[in-house]
């Protein structure tokens, strides 16, 4: 288990996605993810009242809704939710009345009493910090959100949001949700991990395995043909320098018993700030490898050559 930053939430140190949750997993797909995810000793889901909007037919908060039906259903103990504000179609923004807005319809999907933690998912640079700010402090004072965080946010952004707060004494942040995986590290690495050890902020990423990447199921940049609706993101990584990560990965993780997934998201763990990656999973039989990812642990030598390793690729950025 790892605490998020200065918060009491002490978790799985890997997060289960829910941006598949109503897309490509459909109700009772979901719900067999979420019971093996559970059953093999997760407990932090990661979810967004804007999945998933994208998929036509769909209105956003598909997965908040899933999530929430489980949650009815199974009555999990000690489970913690993370979901987030900013995107969905009819809660688009970050003014104060907004952000109110839309965690009490998250609440409304989810059938909770209050969010564990809450993330500006998107910054609206059109509303000031200091009107964005209280609003999210507010939902904490009044037991709405136990915690909030933010994501995709620049470091700049993040410490003139922990100023307001100081100024304000409101409540501060406490984790932090940046794009990070093997392929894609220098802005994380140079910029926002400084801010987030300076804030005791945890850092849980998404895009953990680079969209399917750093599976090794993607071994040409030509997608066509592929069934996922991700195989693009996926193959583009799909350089010279890129496989070289996979069968790094590959002959590290054959050395563990473990699959490249599971090495790859073992390599993140071992980040500094990082508390949990973010990986989804459509299937039950995806899930063993992002548990497995969450107990892995690797050398120090072994992390320094996939540092080295991905030094090398174009796709780092």
């Amino acid at each position: 288990m790892t605490r998020i930053g200065n918060s009491d939430l002490d978790v799985f140190p890997l997060s289960l996605g829910g941006n598949v949750f109503g897309w490509t997993a459909d109700r009772d797909a979901s719900f067999a993810v979420l019971d093996a995810f559970i059953d093999g000793g997760g407990d932090f889901i990661d979810t967004a009242d804007s999945y998933s909007a994208w998929v036509p037919g769909n209105h956003g908060g598909e997965s908040e809704r899933i999530i929430g039906e489980w949650l009815a259903s199974r009555k999990p103990r000690n489970v913690v939710v993370a979901t987030k504000v900013s995107q969905h179609p009819e809660f688009t923004g970050l003014s104060g009345s907004n952000v109110r807005r839309a965690a009490e319809a998250s609440l409304t999907r989810l059938g909770v009493d209050a969010i564990d933690l809450y993330y500006a998912h998107f910054d609206d640079e059109t509303v000031p910090l200091e009107e964005t700010v209280p609003a999210f402090g507010q939902l904490v004072d009044d037991g709405l959100v136990r915690h909030i965080a933010v994501s995709n946010y620049s470091a700049e952004r993040i410490r003139e949001w922990e100023d307001i707060t100081t100024r304000l004494g409101v409540a501060r942040p406490v984790a932090v949700q940046p794009h990070y995986n093997l392929v894609h590290r220098n802005v994380v690495e140079e910029t926002i991990i400084p801010v987030a050890e300076e804030f005791g902020l945890g850092l849980v990423p998404y895009y953990s395995l680079a969209s399917g990447f750093l599976t090794g199921k993607y071994r040409s940049t030509d997608a066509e043909g592929l069934a996922s609706p991700r195989a693009a993101g996926a193959a583009k990584y799909a350089t010279e320098a890129g496989l070289r990560i996979i069968d790094a990965l590959e002959e590290i993780g054959a050395a563990h018993g473990a699959s490249i997934a599971s090495t790859s998201l073992a390599w993140l763990r071992a980040q500094p700030t990082v508390v949990a990656p973010i990986a989804s999973a459509r299937t039950v039989e995806q899930v063993p490898d992002l548990l497995a990812g969450a107990r892995l642990e690797l050398t120090a030598e072994e992390v320094e050559t996939l540092n080295r390793v991905s030094e090398w690729s174009p796709a780092r950025s």
